[in-house]
C-alpha cells in the first residue's frame, strides 16, 4: 500500500510540474495571435469609440492586432455573455458594465458577473443625462415632468436597453414625480439618438453619445445624472439639483471569461493600461465628457462586488426584480 501510495504523490509531483511548465511557457508566448475585443453596443456610441481608440493603442504594446466586434443587445449584455463562453485563453475580452450586474438581480442573465468572469481593468465611467429634440416645449426637466403628469402615457423615451442605468434612472423619476413614460429600448445610444432626431421619440435617456447632437445645436440637455454638474455643461443642472434626489453612473471595465491564468492578465491588464495615456483615447474621452476611473484587477473584483450590493437595493426598490 505504502509502495501504490508513494508512487501516486510522485505521478502527482510529476504533473504538477508538468503543468505548470506548460502554464509559465503559454503565458511567457502570450499572445500569439490577434486578440478580440468584443463591444456590447452598436457602433458610433461613446462605448464604441472609447473601446476602439483603446485597443488601437493597446495593439502596440501587446505586439498583435486588435479585432473589434460589435455585438449589441440586450441593453449590453449580449457581449458580455459571448465572452464568457468563450475559452479562458486571453483571445477574447470584452467590455462591461453596470448594466451587466442590473440585468443579473433582474434575473435576466444567464451567467453571474461575480463569479463566471475574469476581471482585468476599470479604464472610466459613463456620464448619464437626459435630452430632447432643440425644437420640444420643454426648456427645462420640471417642464418635462409637468407636461408628463398632465398627459400620462403620451410621452415616450428612448435607452440603450431594459435594465441599464438609463433606464433605472427614468423609472426611478417616474415613480418620485408620479408620471407614466412610454419606454422604448434600443440597442445602443446612436441607433436612440437617430429616433430622437427623427421625431419617432420624445427624448433619450443615455450616455454622452448625445453630446455631438447637443453641441450641433440639434439637442438639448435636461439634465445630467452626475453628481456633479458637467463641466462641457455647467448650465444644465443635476437630477439632484433639479430636486430629484438621484445618481447614476457606471464604470466602464475589460472582462474575460472565468479562468484566464494570472500571468496573462498582468500582460492584458498592462497593455490597456498603458493605452489609457494615448492621445487618441484621451481625445475621445474628452469629446464625451468621460473621465479615466482606472482600477486594477483586484480592486475591480471589490468595486463590482459592492456595486452588486447597490444594485441590488435599487433594482428591489423599484420592482424590478419581478419583471422577469
Amino acid at each position: 500500500m505504502n509502495r501504490y501510495r508513494h508512487l501516486l504523490v510522485g505521478v502527482s509531483v510529476i504533473l504538477s510540474l508538468v503543468l505548470g511548465w506548460g502554464l509559465t511557457g503559454w503565458a511567457q508566448d502570450f499572445p500569439a495571435k490577434p486578440i478580440t475585443l468584443v463591444i456590447p453596443y452598436p457602433p458610433g456610441g461613446s462605448t464604441d469609440l472609447t473601446g476602439r481608440a483603446m485597443a488601437n493603442a493597446a495593439k502596440n504594446y501587446l505586439g498583435q492586432p486588435m479585432i473589434c466586434e460589435n455585438k449589441a443587445g440586450g441593453g449590453g449584455t449580449v457581449g458580455p455573455s459571448l465572452v464568457v463562453s468563450k475559452p479562458p485563453d486571453g483571445y477574447t475580452v470584452g467590455i462591461s458594465s453596470g448594466a451587466v450586474t442590473i440585468a443579473w438581480h433582474m434575473g435576466k442573465l444567464n451567467f453571474n458577473p461575480l463569479t463566471d468572469t475574469t476581471n482585468i481593468i476599470r479604464y472610466t465611467t459613463y456620464v448619464f443625462g437626459m435630452v430632447v429634440r432643440a425644437d420640444a416645449p420643454w426648456k427645462t426637466i420640471q417642464e418635462f415632468v409637468k407636461y408628463a403628469q398632465q398627459n400620462p402615457g403620451k410621452v415616450t423615451y428612448g435607452t440603450p436597453g431594459v435594465g441599464t442605468n438609463p433606464h433605472l434612472a427614468m423609472e426611478e423619476l417616474s415613480i418620485l414625480t408620479g408620471i407614466q413614460l412610454v419606454h422604448m429600448p434600443f440597442k445602443g445610444g446612436a441607433e436612440a439618438a437617430t429616433a430622437l432626431l427623427g421625431g419617432h421619440i420624445d427624448a433619450v435617456s443615455d450616455s454622452t453619445s448625445w453630446g455631438p447632437m447637443v453641441d450641433a445645436g440639434k439637442f438639448r440637455l435636461l439634465v445630467t445624472y452626475s453628481p456633479q454638474r458637467m463641466p462641457r455643461y455647467p448650465q444644465v443642472p443635476t437630477l439632484r439639483e433639479a430636486g430629484y434626489n438621484m445618481v447614476y453612473t457606471s464604470p466602464l471595465f475589460l472582462i474575460g471569461p472565468k479562468g484566464i491564468p494570472k500571468p496573462i492578465v498582468a500582460k492584458l491588464h498592462d497593455a490597456f493600461k498603458k493605452s489609457l495615456t494615448d492621445p487618441d483615447y484621451q481625445s475621445i474621452l474628452k469629446k464625451y465628457d468621460m473621465s479615466d476611473n482606472y482600477l486594477s484587477p483586484e480592486d475591480l473584483d471589490k468595486a463590482i462586488l459592492q456595486e452588486s450590493e447597490q444594485i441590488k437595493k435599487v433594482v428591489q426598490k423599484l420592482g424590478l426584480d419581478k419583471k422577469q
